[in-house]
């Protein structure tokens, strides 16, 4: 069985340092290892007593600058979610360093699972229905729309993106995609590169936002772009927060532009407590949960990816720092 093969070789185990979920989280960690990489010794990464140089992988979300470039025999560097912007964020990263980004089918699927509830959101006004319940009023709302009516346009048809056109077609919504090159998803209209960028959004009811983070996607989600809906439209923000303006996505909300949003990420992050968005009547607000895999999924393919690795072969979704994804 590929994960429960000794990892390290003779002589000892190799050690991987986790920092995802804080220090409480360790335990739902270790137990996600010791069912498929007994092998493997998992250690907290504010452990007192811990080495850096007997380091070999590393499990992180939001290192503190310096750490991993300290651990001199790091093999290899896990992000613990989809994204790994706080991880290259680190100037001082070793990028002789393998980074491996948390893309499987776990992921995928909760993403896809994400954006059709997101979109059935949008489309049977829930935001509307939460209030009225949290006032204990009865309100007997009447969406306008099926399904079949509005068309969700989605901005990157990388995996996830490919996956959540899959669902949305199967619960009756037309699908289309934008992407930097022509893309072929099957029953999906494909519109490519900044020349075809108008059109797209032009029949696109609900925009869903699914690019990687890069210096062309910072601020893609701007009043331009949002300008160029639908009027009334609906907004889904699963991307990253880099690639979203906020003032804009209110502003787009106030006028009508706008008919709603339902957003993941945000720059900074955590969105500050007293930021409009949160209380705003026609926002759903999540804290950045679209396709974050349990533990023990996550567990389970960092250890498969360790040890496959440690048998010389080669590792999954590698970060490609030039590119930037």
């Amino acid at each position: 069985m590929l994960g429960r093969a000794r990892i390290g070789g003779e002589g000892r185990m190799a050690v991987l340092v986790v920092k995802s979920g804080g220090e409480a989280a360790m335990a739902d960690w270790r137990e996600g290892f010791a069912a498929c990489a007994p092998g493997l010794e998992v250690r907290w990464w504010g452990e007192a007593g811990l080495r850096a140089e007997d380091v070999d992988y590393a499990l992180v979300w939001d290192p503190e600058p310096g750490r991993l470039a300290a651990m001199t025999n790091l093999r290899a560097v896990f992000g613990s979610g989809a994204g790994v912007d706080g991880i290259v964020a680190d100037p001082l990263y070793p990028r002789h360093v393998p980074l491996v980004r948390m893309s499987i089918p776990a992921a995928t699927e909760r993403m896809g699972e994400f954006v059709c509830w997101a979109a059935l959101s949008l489309l049977k006004d829930a935001r509307r229905m939460a209030i009225a319940q949290a006032e204990r009023r009865w309100d007997e709302v009447e969406p306008p729309y099926r399904a079949s009516q509005r068309t969700v346009g989605i901005m990157g048809l990388g995996n996830m993106g490919s996956a959540a056109t899959r669902m949305l077609r199967g619960i009756g919504f037309p699908v289309i995609g934008w992407s930097r090159g022509r893309k072929d998803v099957p029953g999906v209209g494909s519109y490519a590169g900044p020349g075809e960028m108008a059109a797209f959004l032009a029949r696109t009811d609900i925009l869903v936002c699914l690019l990687p983070a890069t210096a062309e996607t910072r601020g893609i989600i701007n009043s331009a772009t949002l300008g160029g809906l639908r009027r009334g439209a609906g907004y889904i923000g699963v991307g990253r927060g880099m690639q979203q303006r906020l003032d804009d996505i209110l502003a787009a909300l106030e006028d009508g532009q706008l008919s709603g949003a339902v957003l993941d990420v945000f720059e900074p992050e955590p969105l500050p407590p007293g930021h409009p968005l949160w209380g705003h009547p026609r926002t759903i607000v999540t804290a950045h949960v679209a396709s974050l895999p349990s533990r023990a999924e996550r567990a389970a393919a960092v250890a498969a990816a360790i040890a496959g690795f440690e048998r010389g072969e080669g590792l999954p979704n590698l970060f490609d720092h030039e590119r930037g994804y």
